[in-house]
């Protein structure tokens, strides 16, 4: 195997690494000004939902504590600019969170409950099935305060907060919005199998997917599923383990039942300091992310996408806590591809947070065994794409 050279990696970074960022920087600043005027139009009409903000704080929960709100601040101090609201899924592809309002003191329901009802409220004979351990049903008496519209049967069935009821007011709100901000020839709504709401966004390069979801911010607990850190382990520090505990995790509406856990906090400041010891982690991620783009899975719905990657990174950085793990590039560089390679051909890769969580449980078999084979590839010819 001829490995690559310090010079060819450095040649690829510039022609493709940071083009790449320059164009997705550029369209995040585009898309979140637009989606800042939509939502804060949505807001007036509703006051459940509110307008996406720059400052990586939206619940008046995080607003109203202010150690808490220190400490965050503390840890984004001097780092990257931090777009909370935003994930970029490939370059065309966001999923950008709008937080509500008026749910506030969560708790965790400690009685299991049977719920006999369709998300329309038809009886039903048999139980609707139990969430995954990714998804969770969620009461409105889990929280000790609410706003009296989430009792409303508009979003509420037999007491449960419903994620299809709470994204059909959604969709409504944004269809509106759309025409009330006259941004029509901006933003279009897509058509959708689920419940789910994605937007086409133009910007000055190119259109953007985006999906918006509407999450419920909980910055006050850390989930008790969520089982982390793994006894033993040397990454991260206990530091940075304490900081992110204490910022919690939100709850998406994406499918009709039940509510998605969320970590988003959690993994942008994982994603931090990644490289103070002065590795070359976050170098890693970037030129794969890059060779992910241009060479195993291109195109505009990826089946893997930059989050399946950071994953693939979280593991890695647990399993090499050490910084002479990531002293040399393209020995480490290497470690990490074969490390998506492995789980890309055996279709299985464990949440972070959630460890019997498999995130690609849903995804098409016949697109990652084509991505395995372009890695086992390259594994075996290790050379950049400069085309």
């Amino acid at each position: 195997m001829k490995p690559f050279t310090d010079e060819d990696v450095e040649i690829y970074i510039q022609s493709k690494v940071e083009r790449r960022h320059d164009l997705v920087s550029k369209a995040v600043e585009e898309v979140q000004k637009i989606i800042q005027q939509l939502t804060a139009e949505i807001s007036c009409k509703a006051m459940r939902f509110q307008a996406i903000s720059n400052s990586g704080i939206h619940n008046e929960n995080i607003k109203d504590q202010p150690a808490l709100l220190a400490k965050w601040s503390a840890m984004l101090r001097g780092k990257r600019p931090f777009h909370p609201s935003i994930q970029v899924l490939a370059p065309s592809q966001f999923l950008i969170t709008v937080p509500l309002r008026g749910l506030a003191g969560y708790r965790e329901c400690q009685v299991r409950h049977w719920r006999y009802y369709t998300v329309h409220g038809a009886r039903l004979p048999s139980s609707v099935r139990d969430p995954e351990e990714l998804h969770q049903w969620l009461e409105v008496e889990q929280f000790s305060k609410s706003l009296q519209q989430w009792h409303e049967t508009d979003v509420n069935i037999e007491g449960d907060l419903v994620p299809a009821k709470v994204l059909v007011v959604f969709r409504e709100l944004v269809e509106k919005s759309i025409i009330s901000c006259n941004l029509s020839s901006k933003v279009t709504v897509l058509e959708s199998f689920s419940s789910v709401v994605r937007v086409a966004v133009e910007t000055s390069e190119s259109q953007v997917e985006v999906e918006l979801v509407p999450a419920v911010e909980i910055p006050t607990c850390w989930p008790e599923k969520a089982r982390w850190p793994r006894c033993l382990k040397r990454w991260p520090s206990q530091e940075k383990v304490q900081c992110i505990k204490s910022l919690g995790f939100d709850l998406l509406a994406r499918s009709n039942y039940h509510w998605q856990l969320c970590f988003s906090r959690a993994e942008h400041i994982l994603m931090e300091g990644l490289d103070e010891d002065g590795g070359c982690r976050m170098k890693c991620f970037r030129v794969m992310r890059q060779m992910k783009e241009d060479v195993w899975c291109a195109g505009n719905k990826p089946v893997i996408t930059a989050y399946h990657l950071q994953t693939v990174l979280f593991w890695t950085c647990e399993k090499y806590p050490r910084s002479k793990d990531w002293r040399c590039f393209p020995e480490a560089f290497l470690r990490l591809v074969q490390k998506l390679h492995k789980c890309v051909s055996q279709h299985f890769l464990k949440h972070y947070f959630l460890k019997n969580t498999n995130l690609l449980k849903y995804a098409n078999t016949s697109d990652l065994d084509l991505v395995a084979s372009k890695l086992a590839v390259f594994l075996e010819n290790p050379v950049f794409c400069l085309d």
